[in-house]
Formats: C-alpha cells, structure tokens, sequence
C-alpha cells in the first residue's frame, strides 16, 4: 500500500490592511463606544430626542446639556447591579448552549486541513429564556422585575458590556500567541488577516479564526459562534420587549408601531437561530478572526443600536393604522422573501448540489475547485444576498415616522399641553411628550440604522469581493464578467 500523502497547509497570500488599518481600527475601537453612550443620552426619556438644547446650538450650555440628558457622572455609567444582572444572563446563557439538546456539525475545512465541530442549540436556547419571561410578564405584567430591571440599569448594562467586549477581545488577543503557525495539532488557526504585526490592528481585527476555550463544567465553548448569535442577537430581542412594557408603564397601552418593530427583528433574529448551521459558510466564521470588530458587534453594537426604533417608540407612542402598518410589513416581507431564498438557495448548492431545486443551475468551476452559480439569484447579483437584508432594514425605521419630540410639564406648558399632539404619560405627574420644534430632527437617531446599514453592506460587499479575488484570480474575473452587478441588479 502506497504511504498516505501529507495534507499540507496552503500558502497564506500576501493579506493588506482592511478598515484603513491602525487609524480606522483606533476610531471604530474607541469612537463607536461615544456613539454607543450619545445615542443614549442624547434622545432620551427625560427632556426629548433630540435634548432640546441641540436644537438650539448657538446658545448651547454644556450644563443644561448635561441636565437635560441626564448625565450621572463617571461614576454613574456601571453600577454593580448592572454587572450582576448581565453575569447572570451570560451564564444562564452558556448553562443553556452546554446542557439543553444541540445539533454538532462540523465546519468547512480550515486552510491548514481539518474541521472544527461546532454545537448548535441557539433556537431552543431563545425559545427557552423567553418563555421564562413570558411566564413572568404573566404573573406580574409590565412590572416583571427583569423589564425593569432593565429600564432601571440600561447604562449600567451598556457600559458592561463595551467593558466586557474589550476584555474578551484581549483575552483572545493574548491567547492566540499560543498557536502553533502554520499547522496547530488541535486545528486552531491564525486569521489570514489578523497577523500583521501591528497589535492596535490585530486586536481589533482579530489574531486568531476561532478561538476557544474549556471551561469548568462547560467544557470547549467556540467563543466567536458563541458570541455571534448567542448574548448580542437575543439581548436586542429583549431590549425591545423591554422597552414594550415601558411603553405600557409609561401610557397604558402598546401600539401597533412598536410591535411591527418588535415583531420584524424577533423574526429576523428566531429565523437566524433556526438556520443556525448555515452560520458556518458566512465570512464572518470562514475568514474573519475574531477580536474587537466582532467583539464589539456581537455584544455592544447590535443590541443596543439596533433597539434604537423600540426605545424611541416606548417614550413617543406612534399610531400606525392599517394605512401605515400593511406598506412596512409588504417592505418587510419582500425583504425576507428576498434574503431567504437567496440564502437557501446557496446553501441547498453547498450540501446538496442535486436537490431538485437548484440542480438545474448553471455554475463555473474555479480552480480551486469552488462552484461559482451564474444562473438562479445568484446569477443576477454577486451578493444579492445583502439587497434582501437592507429591505428589511426599512421595516425596522418606517414606523418611528418623523421621528422627534420633547418632553414638557402641563404647569409650564398649558397651551401646547391641551394640544392634540401632547401625549400625557401616566406614570408621572402632568408630563407629557410632544414634537414641537425637534420633529423630523429625531430620525438621525431612529433612521441611523438605515444609512449605517447601508454603508456597512456596501463596505461588506467590497471586502468579500476582494478576498473572493485574492481566493479565486482570475476565476473571479470571469465571475464578474458573467455576473456584472454586485448588489441590485441594473443599479449597483
């Protein structure tokens, strides 16, 4: 019998600067974190959003600033209840991901040869904890201790979770010197972009493809699957039912503008959760290491930028009717059926290319020996993919509407107090919510999203693009010959 030939590690190509390298990984690693905490000051429940000093800059006061956006100091920004509470919901978290039934697929092979395999029980795992919280807005309504907990601690929680973003992104950082390069015996793997030598850079754009970690009782935890879906994408959930029952302490009500929200991301984040495999073929797992960016993304940037639309809504209630309603929910089912089918569709191809349901695409075969579709969705568009997402993403912001208001007490205020735009809140003594002069100046904050969203699948699209031609050569050039538009068709 011929000796079995060694599998060696394929050559690492020459791998430049992305996010224009140590400049822009300092801006995003410390300027998203302001964002993160202006968001949150500066639209908020105590004096409008925007506050209403900014609406009047050239008399702007940074005392009465921070008076109106409520700044409680340095000292106010964690407070060891918020500390406990996001421990605990981290280890229920895990307690979940190790013990309840889960699917163990293996991952696609590394560039030094092998699999990893992963566990998978995300879908039980959310389906779990909200049940939990059902059962206690059941029992005790509106004021369920963890909904207001939540309202009660939200910059507690925010400031704990950067803090814990930057922790586990240099504990990463640390522990990926600890990998055999080029060829590690437990299949761990050094990003093909994470090593420049630059330790700015490499921390935040991650040292290390999959970093793991044993811990006692939970054994080996993929720390990035982990974080991708797990605390980040579940947290916005309850965010936003969090904010549904502020909405009901503060008026008495919820309405329809705040569920079709709430509703559109909870499908968005349970449809991820039940496709949870197919996490394995995205960028995300396959190329990126993982060290701030994703750190931060996961744990800080979706939860609680991506909330922004339920937290406006639960302190100025919008009334959609059926008028308003049923055009968002169109926009948001175009959106899905979009970005479902053009992701079935990829992954019936990857795991079986003769399902009857795609066996009749055409397709290239590059010399890697990777099947390139040119025929079907993937044939209109070279990461059609994206366009599904960003349609959604209006779903998300439309209901916030002209977004903007200011909140005034009836006593200082009586005529626009009796106006039919002051809405009263019941829990607090002739306060009331009212646009005024700051409406339309509040969907920066509310349609940030749309434009960040945007940026960041166009900035997406261009870096897959880039690491598809370093894989693919001149593969790819005649990819792109075939298949011309990147995003929307005929557009883009």
């Amino acid at each position: 019998m011929a000796p079995k030939s060694k599998v060696e590690p394929a050559a690492e190509k020459p791998h430049g600067y992305e996010f224009f390298g140590p400049p822009g990984a300092f801006v995003i690693s410390f300027v998203l974190p302001i964002v993160c905490y202006a968001f949150t000051f500066l639209c908020n429940d105590i004096s409008g959003c925007p506050v209403p000093s900014l609406l009047h800059p050239s008399t702007l006061d940074f005392e009465q600033l921070k008076k109106e956006a409520g700044w409680p100091g340095f000292s106010g920004l964690i407070t060891w209840d918020a500390v406990l509470g996001n421990f605990a919901y981290y280890l229920l978290s895990l307690i979940l991901y190790t013990f309840l039934p889960a699917e163990e697929p293996e991952g696609t092979d590394l560039r030094t040869g092998g699999r990893l395999k992963y566990r998978f029980n995300a879908w039980g795992s959310g389906i779990f904890i909200l049940v939990i919280l059902a059962a206690g807005t059941v029992v005790e309504g509106a004021n369920f201790r963890v909904w207001t907990f939540i309202s009660d601690n939200y910059l507690g929680l925010l400031t704990t979770n950067i803090l814990t973003s930057y922790a586990l992104a240099t504990y990463v950082y640390i522990s990926s010197f600890s990998v055999q390069h080029p060829k590690d015996p437990s299949n761990r793997e050094l990003a093909a972009g994470g090593h420049s030598g630059n330790i700015l850079y490499d921390w935040f754009i991650g040292r290390e493809l999959n970093p793991r970690v044993t811990l006692p009782i939970f054994g080996e935890i993929d720390i990035k699957t982990w974080a991708e879906i797990r605390p980040g994408m579940l947290g916005w959930v309850i965010l936003d039912l969090a904010f549904i029952m502020q909405q009901y302490r503060n008026f008495g009500k919820v309405t329809d503008s705040i569920i079709l929200v709430t509703f559109a991301q909870t499908f968005y984040v349970f449809d991820c959760y039940y496709m949870e495999p197919a996490m394995l073929t995205t960028i995300d797992i396959i190329s990126d290491g993982f060290g701030l960016m994703l750190s931060f993304g996961d744990l800080v940037w979706v939860p609680f930028t991506y909330s922004l639309q339920a937290r406006y809504l639960a302190t100025y209630p919008v009334e959609l009717g059926i008028k308003g309603l049923v055009p968002i929910a169109a926009v948001q089912a175009i959106g899905y059926y979009i970005f479902r089918a053009v992701n079935n569709e990829k992954n019936r191809f990857r795991t079986n290319p003769d399902d009857p349901r795609i066996k009749h695409l055409k397709y290239i075969e590059t010399a890697s020996g990777s099947k390139l579709l040119v025929t079907g969705w993937w044939g209109t568009a070279r990461h059609i993919n994206y366009l599904g997402d960003w349609f959604m993403s209006w779903s998300y912001v439309l209901p916030t509407a002209t977004a903007g208001y200011l909140i005034k007490n009836a006593a200082t205020h009586p005529v626009e107090a009796s106006s039919k735009d002051a809405v009263f809140f019941q829990n607090a003594y002739q306060k009331y919510v009212v646009p005024g002069e700051a409406k339309g100046w509040g969907m920066i904050v509310t349609y940030f999203f749309i434009v960040y969203f945007a940026v960041l699948l166009v900035h997406r699209e261009r870096r897959d693009e880039e690491k598809c031609r370093r894989k693919y050569g001149k593969d790819w050039e005649r990819y792109c010959e075939l298949v011309p538009w990147r995003i929307v068709p005929y557009v883009y």
